[in-house]
Parts: C-alpha cells; structure tokens; sequence
C-alpha cells in the first residue's frame, strides 16, 4: 500500500508529473532557442503547402493523424522483437517507420511555430523527445541491417521508451494545455437563441472592426458598407486571439496574433493555421439598431435583412 501511495498524487497538490509539467511551462530558459527555431520554421518557403500540414483541408491538426504510422510501426517492430524468427519483419518495421516519421515532424513543426510561449516550450521538449526516438531508431536499423539483431531490438526498445515520453508530453500539450483544440467550439452552445440587439448601426466604424457582445459572448463586428453588417464570434478559433483587434480586406478579417483569416460572410477558414471555421451570426437593421442571431450550422448563411 506504501508503494501504491507513492506514485497517487497527494491530496494537498498535484503529483510528481503534473509538477514537473508545470515547471516546463515555466521554463524561460527555452524561450531564446525557441524563438529561434521559430522563426526558421515559418521561414520556410511551404506557400500553400502551410495550411495542408496544418490541416485545414481536414478540419484539425493534421499532425497526430500522421504520427499513427511510425507509432504504429515501431510498436508492432518491438512486438516483432520478443517472438522468434521475426528479424526481417521488424527491420522492415522501424524502417517504415522512419520514412513516416519525416512528414509528421514537419507538420508538428509548423504546427508549433504557432502556439503561445507556454505551449511552445512545452512542445520543443516533445520534439526532442521524438528526435532522440529517430536517431536510436535509425541506429536501430543500422545494427539490424549489419547483423546485430541484439543490439538492433535494444536500441529500438530504447527508442521506443523516448516515443512513449514523447508521446506523454504531447498529451499534455494537446489535452492540458489545448493545443491544436477549437477555442471556439463552445459559442453556439452559449449562445440564446433567437436575435440579440447589438447597437446602432450609426455607431459602427465601415470596414473596421469593433468588439461587441451577444449575451456573454464577445464578437466581432464589420460595417461594411451602408447598413450591411457581418458579426462573428471574437475569439479565433485557433488560439482565441480577438479578431476585433485584426485587420479586415476583401471581405475577411485576419487575426493579430497567428494570421488565420476567415471570411465575414460565414465564417470560414480562408487561410490556417486555424482549422476551424469562426461561428457567424445573421444580422438584421430594425430601427436603426443591429441585431444578430447564430447562424444554424445546417443552414447555409444568408445576406444580412435590413428592415424599416
């Protein structure tokens, strides 16, 4: 029973685990090799490939779909490892799952390269992680291809053993500090039905942004021109930055902070890294006062109503 309450976190605070995340989070140290490693990633000449390896064709990060190949393979390879008479089966294995592991570190880079600075310090440990996992699997490989099938299955346990904290410091980033997740998901359940007055259209600046609400949530409103009105939801749908304070061209508004675009008319993710698209609200002019009620998700958006 002592050893069992040894690894439970203790009542007055979080365990072991969870403190040493916390501490990660922290860890300014990181800051000056993460800008760095930062802004050779967005340097890199991807044009449209950018928003494929984030994912927006998809509609979520792409990154942890391709992770499940060289995961997948290098678990199966160490499966392959403890039965007899499966050496080219696994050799074959980590080799596989070496190739694959190229294009889902380059889209979990590019992923990276956008997030806030908790969040990055946390995922350049994960990368180092899963690049100790490469280099002790194409180690691994090596060995096996030279005939040290010894040799070869412990350096691939070893990589496997780096996968797995990898993979645990992923989890952390994806789940505990939302990394990746839609921060805009929640609006249409907290949004009341029905319309909600805004202001007076008199009072909106055309073709800039202003913050708004509707009930308790924040939105971005658009005069465009005369008493056409677009409203979305404020916090982008990437990592909440407010859309109020972007700029607004061609009939969408980018965010400050990492760039998504969406377009004012529905919502929809022109350009990553968000993944998902921005609620949107109808609008309507009664007396001279805005009013805006949630789009229905499947109901294509309509031109905003302006009545006497």
């Amino acid at each position: 029973m002592r050893a069992v309450r040894s690894v439970l976190p203790s009542a007055s605070g979080p365990g072991r685990v969870l403190r040493g995340m916390d501490r990660l989070e922290r860890a300014a140290v990181l800051d000056g090799v993460a800008h760095r490693v930062r802004d050779a990633v967005r340097a890199l000449p991807l044009g449209k490939g950018r928003d494929v390896l984030h994912g927006r064709w998809l509609g979520h990060p792409v990154h942890p779909l391709l992770v499940q190949v060289p995961i997948g393979t290098w678990v199966s390879a160490a499966v392959l490892d403890l039965l007899p008479g499966q050496r080219r089966a696994a050799h074959v294995l980590v080799g596989v799952g070496l190739a694959a592991a190229a294009p889902a570190a380059v889209s979990g880079w590019v992923d990276w390269a956008e997030l806030r600075r908790r969040q990055m310090r946390v995922g350049l440990v994960h990368a180092a992680m899963n690049i100790t996992a490469v280099g002790l699997y194409a180690a691994s490989f090596t060995e096996r291809a030279r005939g040290r099938a010894v040799r070869g299955r412990m350096l691939g346990f070893a990589g496997l053993f780096s996968v797995a904290v990898g993979g645990a410091i992923g989890g952390h980033l994806a789940y505990r500090q939302a990394s990746g997740a839609n921060h805009a998901e929640a609006v249409p359940d907290r949004v009341r039905p029905g319309w909600h007055e805004i202001g007076a259209v008199a009072d909106l600046p055309v073709g800039r942004p202003v913050r708004r609400e509707v009930g308790d949530i924040a939105v971005v409103v658009v005069r465009e021109s005369g008493a056409q009105v677009r409203v979305l939801a404020d916090s982008c749908a990437h990592m909440g930055g407010p859309l109020s304070e972007g700029t607004v061209a061609d009939g969408c508004v980018r965010c400050p902070w990492h760039g998504s675009v969406f377009r004012l008319s529905d919502g929809w993710n022109v350009r990553g890294p968000a993944t998902a698209a921005q609620p949107s609200f109808e609008t309507r002019v009664v007396g001279g006062r805005v009013e805006a009620r949630l789009n229905a998700p499947d109901l294509a958006p309509t031109e905003p109503v302006t009545t006497a």
